[in-house]
């Protein structure tokens, strides 16, 4: 019996893409959208007409959070101006430097301008509170079939928002990884 394992598709090893080294800024005392990724290694570029159709990635982000109990936060994965994902307003239990975790997945459906183009995007964004040991969250799926563009240069960003301004409302992120799959 032969134990001789043969890959004969390239495809089947994750690619990395782009790797945090830094923590992003603190996201504090604002209600202005701001991005929750830090520098790194790697490219958050796709230049234009260069993806193909069933281009698949995956992106891990983590960090810390802090919040005043009832108040509500959100997170944009998006290319500029353009939404691949939203979790709309997540409404937060008190955290004292908490954990949170986003997990991303993202398909490319069709090439084209906007219109033609589509992807299809999952998320989960989990958090820890203050008051039992158990996860909280949301998910989202968005298919985007009108903004998503493949013919122009698409430059990867994950945002947070606060409801409203405090400086016991705060985000960051220590790490992000983004890799192609398939």
């Amino acid at each position: 019996m032969s134990t001789d394992i043969k890959i004969s598709n390239s495809n089947f090893f994750t690619i990395g893409l782009f790797a945090q080294t830094t923590s992003s800024p603190l996201i504090s005392n604002t209600t202005t959208e701001t991005s929750l990724i830090g520098t790194g290694v790697g490219s958050l570029i796709v230049p234009a007409n260069s993806f193909k159709v069933g281009d698949s990635f995956i992106g891990s982000m983590a960090g810390h959070i802090n919040s005043l109990n009832n108040e509500y936060i959100r997170i944009k994965v998006k290319t500029g101006s353009i939404i691949l994902g939203d979790t709309g307003l997540i409404k937060l239990g008190q955290c004292t430097n908490q954990h949170w975790d986003l997990q991303l997945r993202f398909t490319v459906r069709a090439l084209g301008a906007a219109g033609i183009a589509s992807i299809a995007s999952f998320g989960q964004f989990t958090y820890s509170k203050d008051a039992s040991d158990t996860f909280e969250g949301t998910d989202f799926i968005t298919i985007n079939t009108t903004t998503f563009n493949t013919t122009i240069n698409n430059t990867l960003n994950i945002t947070a928002e606060w409801n409203s301004a405090s400086i016991s409302n705060n985000i960051y992120s220590e790490t992000f990884i983004l890799s192609k799959i398939y």
